[in-house]
């Protein structure tokens, strides 16, 4: 099982401090956390795509090339990519050449973001949002897959003998996680084209969580691509810890009650009493978390976010220490145990690479402008 964090990015007042660190700031703690992420042991790091303030990382390629650069074993994802919004083309060919750059070690959750204006600043209609990711998808999928492609659409200009480059490394595309919060098409798309299934997990009862996965997994099953307990699916959540829970609650109170996203609302008591969020202490976290298999069955990847609210870049390292040194392992032995052997791992590039067969070159040749003809021995 995988498990590691994601961000928002969002730039929020300290509302301890009453300061507000810059948009440059924010940046550079988005890396140092990358890197810490790293350091103690965890497998994914993911950045969400934003554009429009109080968040920063709106081109989430950039900032995941750089910590490639980086790190060594590090898995680097989204969280999400607007698949709305965003070209299809240009979405290709940017994570294929993260790909490239990174060994291997990118995927990508497809999503359509929960920021109503974004559709017009990149000429899009909202009410459109579904046929929008629907399409978009379809045309990505085939750009990964097929060296020449001819195409038409409702959204966007057709696409006439048009190859992608760089072609995905080793021949095989990163392996993709459709993430939602409440979207029900979401999950029927993920099982359509047998990819993972992301559900946010933060916001809601684990009711709504609970059928959410059940219908990707009964809809993953309905398409053929294996059993229900086989469908690949992923967890968002949040936690605060200290290793005196009354510490956390004390700590973390004048975070969530003035966070962009929850605060001024329900309690905090409220709130982690009837969603996943879970402020306490490491033991506490890992008995919360394992008890996700008991509503959404076995899954393969656990992200938490950890860096919301105007945490200061100190405190958000110190809680990646404690989830490193006494959270996650505890929950990836308790969960590999409890696995049974027919259900999948989180896919990897070398096990999608495996399961496709081996590696294969899959660099395709210009044709000769005069002649027509692609060089002796290429591939077109």
């Amino acid at each position: 099982m995988q498990f590691g964090i994601f961000t928002v990015g969002d730039v929020t007042v300290d509302p301890t401090t009453g300061r507000e660190p810059t948009e440059h700031e924010r940046i550079k703690a988005m890396v140092a956390i990358a890197l810490k992420a790293e350091e103690v042991g965890l497998d994914v790091f993911a950045t969400g795509e934003h554009h429009n303030p109080p968040f920063v990382p709106s081109s989430p390629t950039t900032m995941l090339g750089y910590i490639a650069a980086r790190t060594e074993r590090l898995l680097l994802s989204t969280a999400t990519t607007l698949i709305t919004t965003n070209d299809p083309v240009k979405i290709a060919e940017d994570y294929a050449m993260l790909q490239h750059l990174s060994g291997g070690r990118v995927d990508l959750m497809m999503g359509r973001g929960n920021t109503g204006p974004v559709y017009p600043w990149f000429g899009k209609d909202i009410r459109a949002g579904i046929p929008l990711a629907i399409e978009n998808y379809d045309l990505l999928h085939r750009l990964w897959r097929e060296d020449v492609v001819d195409w038409k659409g409702k959204y966007r200009t057709p696409l006439q003998s048009f190859t992608s480059t760089p072609r995905p490394l080793d021949g095989v595309p990163p392996f993709v996680w459709h993430g939602s919060i409440r979207s029900p098409e979401i999950a029927e798309q993920a099982a359509y084209y047998g990819d993972g299934f992301f559900a946010n997990h933060i916001f809601w009862p684990k009711e709504h969580t609970q059928r959410m996965i059940g219908l990707y997994r009964q809809r993953f099953a309905h398409y053929g691509h294996g059993s229900a307990d086989q469908a690949i699916v992923g967890l968002g959540g949040q936690v605060f810890m200290r290793r005196n829970s009354q510490d956390a609650v004390r700590e973390f109170r004048p975070y969530f009650d003035n966070a962009p996203v929850y605060g001024h609302g329900p309690s905090l008591e409220e709130f982690t009493r009837e969603t996943p969020l879970t402020v306490g202490s490491p033991q506490q976290v890992i008995d919360r978390t394992l008890g996700f298999r008991e509503y959404v069955g076995d899954y393969q990847r656990q992200l938490f976010l950890m860096d919301h609210a105007g945490l200061p870049l100190k405190t958000v390292l110190e809680q990646l220490d404690l989830l490193g040194e006494e959270v996650v392992p505890v929950l990836r032995k308790e969960f590999d145990a409890l696995r049974p052997a027919h259900v999948p791992a989180a896919p990897t590039h070398a096990s999608l690479v495996a399961a496709a067969g081996g590696a294969k070159d899959s660099t395709v040749h210009a044709v000769d402008d005069v002649t027509g003809k692609a060089p002796e021995g290429a591939t077109r």
